[in-house]
């Protein structure tokens, strides 16, 4: 009996070695008949939906720079028509994907019900971007600033040269390229000094006590008189505005076209001063009178 049972388990034993070594023997003809077929089938797809895609893409950059050109020639709103341009280039290209997405056999059904259920973490998750495209979509619509203008926001200066959906881009004095955020620009305070045609140039020039006050207002007058790009049909300015601890200031004001403004800034700080040295009124500086007592 315990013979029989021996023979069994031995039995057993072979019979699961063999159909081991069996599994894990590779039938190469039949892989290889599996990778022609599935590169037969879902390779081409693939190729082709990735051709589709760049053929596609190249198609709706050309025809949003056409658009853009035809904008441009018709004089339309340069900050209304770029943004409009990127948003409808932006949606052709997600189309395009969803297509393509539905031509690999992908269901867009379940890829929606996905994201959906993604949507509270990613919201959580993107605050500051979703604010930012807020703020964007805050400035196309309620445009403080267009393309172009000169602004001054969240402690930075310069022309603003693109608004993109989620930041601005503003390019300084000194050739300087600063990325604000849309969030922050929108809710913030914006200075806009493109909006006016015309602008005031404001200098204050200080005199020492000695010098003759009424001679250095009327310089300081035909200084803003002679200056060219001065306007003419707006008042000029110059009044004492303050009898300071070593100077009396004379406060100046002219109104100048806003593309002049600091050329005629820098122009009068220089006839400024040569006025006052050639008719001898100084202006004071910063003194400290020192007295030493000597204690025997």
């Amino acid at each position: 009996m315990l013979y029989k049972i021996m023979e069994e388990v031995a039995e057993a034993t072979e019979t699961a070695a063999e159909t081991t070594s069996n599994s894990k023997s590779i039938n190469w003809p039949e892989v290889w008949s599996a990778v022609v077929e599935w590169s037969l089938t879902t390779g081409i797809k693939i190729i082709l939906a990735i051709i589709i895609m760049i053929i596609s893409f190249k198609i709706i950059n050309i025809f949003s720079k056409r658009i853009m050109r035809k904008l441009e020639k018709r004089n339309a709103d340069l900050t209304l028509s770029r943004a409009l341009v990127n948003v409808t280039r932006l949606s052709l290209k997600i189309i395009v994907l969803l297509c393509l997405v539905g031509f690999l056999g992908i269901q867009t059904s379940s890829i929606a019900a996905v994201l959906a259920s993604m949507g509270v973490g990613i919201g959580l998750a993107v605050q500051g971007t979703l604010s930012n495209f807020a703020g964007g979509v805050i400035l196309i619509i309620m445009r403080p600033f267009k393309l172009n203008d000169f602004i001054t926001a969240q402690g930075e200066k310069g022309f603003v040269e693109d608004i993109k959906l989620f930041y601005t881009v503003i390019r300084t004095t000194d050739n300087r390229v600063v990325y604000v955020p849309n969030g922050s620009l929108a809710n913030g305070v914006i200075v806009n000094n493109s909006v006016k045609e015309t602008r005031r140039v404001d200098l204050v020039m200080s005199i020492s006590y000695d010098s003759n006050v009424d001679l250095a207002k009327n310089l300081l007058l035909k200084c803003m008189s002679n200056n060219d790009l001065v306007l003419k049909d707006e008042p000029i300015f110059a009044e004492v505005s303050e009898y300071a601890n070593s100077s009396i200031n004379i406060t100046t004001r002219c109104w100048v076209k806003n593309a002049d403004y600091w050329t005629v800034n820098f122009q009068l700080l220089k006839e400024f001063k040569n006025a006052f040295d050639e008719n001898h009124i100084q202006i004071p500086f910063n003194q400290l009178d020192v007295t030493i007592t000597n204690n025997k």
